[in-house]
């Protein structure tokens, strides 16, 4: 394991996403988006296949025997893309990143009611500062403050709407993680967005210019790098060590909303992701310590075998 490189991977892959967050958000009111999922998912193969050529896993990397679930988990993640890409046009990049970060929080909140885990008194009080912190980044958006209207309502709401089809995401990749690669995971779900991506376009297709092409092309290589990043990171450094740093996504995203885009976000909004933040630590400091206890358990177990 080498902790220094999983962090700087995971740092790397949150500017990336940023990056390909301000590229969508500089052509939301441009295109339509599922023309901008179209180039976002599959200029995100370039990096992916690159990667898996380098660690010498293709094609094996990308075959599997379960290409239904590839599809479920691809149609679930690809509705979050829509929904997300589709809420940058309303929101400001910032107020779109702290939305976001409820998805761990329903994640574990689906897992209870989905998958029968058992959530002890920790987690019940993070998932209810997240909810609170929830609602308090909402408010502004449904009557409390200067962004009621405008459209932005109906973009809070799909950005609500897009962490929830990340969350059942999440819980499907729980599943093919377990028995598929990876790259497969990812490569599949690139691949499904585009198609569908591209089959919006046959209703509405806004041809780019050169510059605008450029634009697009480079939100997708963004955002394969991103994952690219991402599932490396995994590789060099445990995933309690490593997923507080998503949370630095909120800095890069208020850095390039008010310096590209000059948007500075509503105070009520920003103590709400605090909140949220928060509750998310908790459950990550939870599941670290809940998995050192049961590594100790399996340990004594076998200690008692020998």
């Amino acid at each position: 394991m080498k902790p220094l490189l999983g962090i700087s991977l995971k740092l790397a892959s949150t500017i990336a996403f940023t990056v390909m967050q301000a590229l969508v958000k500089s052509v939301a009111d441009t295109f339509p988006t599922g023309e901008i999922v179209f180039f976002r998912s599959f200029f995100a193969l370039v990096p992916l296949l690159i990667w898996l050529a380098w660690e010498g896993e293709l094609p094996h990397g990308v075959l599997t025997r379960n290409i239904w679930a590839h599809v479920r988990r691809s149609l679930l993640s690809t509705c979050g893309l829509f929904s997300g890409f589709f809420a940058l046009s309303y929101l400001a990049i910032a107020d779109a990143t702290a939305i976001g970060y409820i998805t761990p929080l329903l994640t574990t909140l689906l897992a209870v009611l989905i998958l029968k885990e058992k959530v002890r008194f920790y987690r019940w009080g993070a998932l209810a500062l997240g909810f609170v912190g929830m609602i308090v980044m909402l408010a502004p958006y449904f009557g409390v403050g200067r962004l009621a209207g405008n459209g932005q309502a109906l973009g809070a709401g799909v950005a609500v709407a897009a962490a929830c089809f990340s969350a059942f995401a999440t819980l499907e990749v729980r599943r093919l993680a377990q028995f598929e690669r990876v790259g497969a995971i990812v490569f599949y779900f690139s691949t499904i967005a585009a198609l569908a991506g591209l089959a919006t376009c046959f209703f509405h297709w806004v041809t780019p210019t050169p510059r605008e092409a450029l634009i697009l092309i480079a939100a997708g290589i963004m955002g394969g790098f991103g994952q690219t990043f991402l599932t490396s990171s995994y590789r060099h450094a445990p995933i309690s060590l490593i997923a507080p740093f998503d949370y630095t996504t909120l800095i890069w995203a208020l850095l390039v909303g008010y310096f590209i885009f000059g948007q500075v976000p509503q105070a009520l909004v920003l103590v709400g992701a605090a909140l949220v933040i928060v509750a998310g630590l908790i459950v990550i400091w939870r599941e670290s310590v809940l998995g050192i206890q049961a590594r100790k358990e399996r340990e004594a177990g076998l200690h008692r075998i020998g």
